[in-house]
């Protein structure tokens, strides 16, 4: 069955210091809301309740901006009128993958939009010997190389994880074209990198930084999104 033309969104327009930003990554609308809810979760005087509350509702801004990126086609209903409706419906399943522990925060936001989603989980971390991203876990649906995947991790600085995390989608049959990689911060030097390895990918991010610094934190940023989030 042939997609259904649709209007594909527009590549980001982010206030950053990245030019110019890679095709395949977009931004949410930089509206004055949502520079504040980034303000409030910025600051490091706000309290853990707060920045659950204000960083979920971003994520949920995300997530439903990754879904506009999926592809439809063209789908018949009948209404309770009786009158036939010439609609769409999403052409594939989708699943969510997290790579641990802090992308497992934007699960639920991808649960609120996407009734019985599938979920899979990654755990990456750097190996001491090498100063290598390396795979320590992995947990998918079995059909994973048939759906569309929203790869999730609230925060984009050098991109190993993220592209380690891409790399072993790949190993287990999933197109890079059917990964959409959802976060709430990221980097002008990760996203380089990143895009620039795998350009057939789609980048959801709400915000696009100033930089890294010398220990490779996201300049201004938020700290540790892990640590704020699941820590007292």
């Amino acid at each position: 069955m042939a997609t259904a033309p649709v209007s594909p969104p527009q590549p980001s327009t982010n206030r950053s210091h990245m030019n110019p930003v890679p095709p395949s990554v977009f931004t949410l609308p930089q509206t004055a809301q949502l520079e504040a809810l980034y303000t409030i979760i910025r600051d490091k005087d706000t309290s853990r309740g707060d920045f659950l509350f204000y960083s979920d509702r971003i994520i949920r801004l995300l997530v439903e901006e990754g879904l506009n990126h999926l592809p439809v086609v063209k789908h018949t209903i009948t209404t309770p009128t009786g009158t036939t409706y010439e609609g769409v419906r999403f052409e594939g399943k989708i699943c969510g993958v997290s790579i641990l522990r802090a992308g497992e925060a934007m699960e639920a936001g991808l649960r609120e939009v996407c009734r019985s989603v599938r979920i899979g989980k990654i755990l990456i971390q750097r190996d001491e010997e090498t100063t290598l991203p390396k795979l320590f876990y992995s947990k998918f649906p079995q059909d994973i190389a048939a759906r569309y995947v929203l790869l999730l991790d609230p925060m984009l600085a050098t991109g190993g994880s993220a592209m380690k995390a891409v790399e072993v989608l790949i190993e287990h049959g999933v197109p890079e074209e059917r990964i959409i990689f959802i976060n709430l911060i990221a980097s002008p030097e990760g996203l380089q990198t990143f895009c620039g390895k795998y350009p057939k990918l789609k980048v959801i991010t709400g915000w696009i930084d100033q930089g890294l610094n010398e220990k490779a934190y996201i300049i201004p940023g938020l700290g540790d999104f892990g640590e704020r989030r699941y820590c007292e």
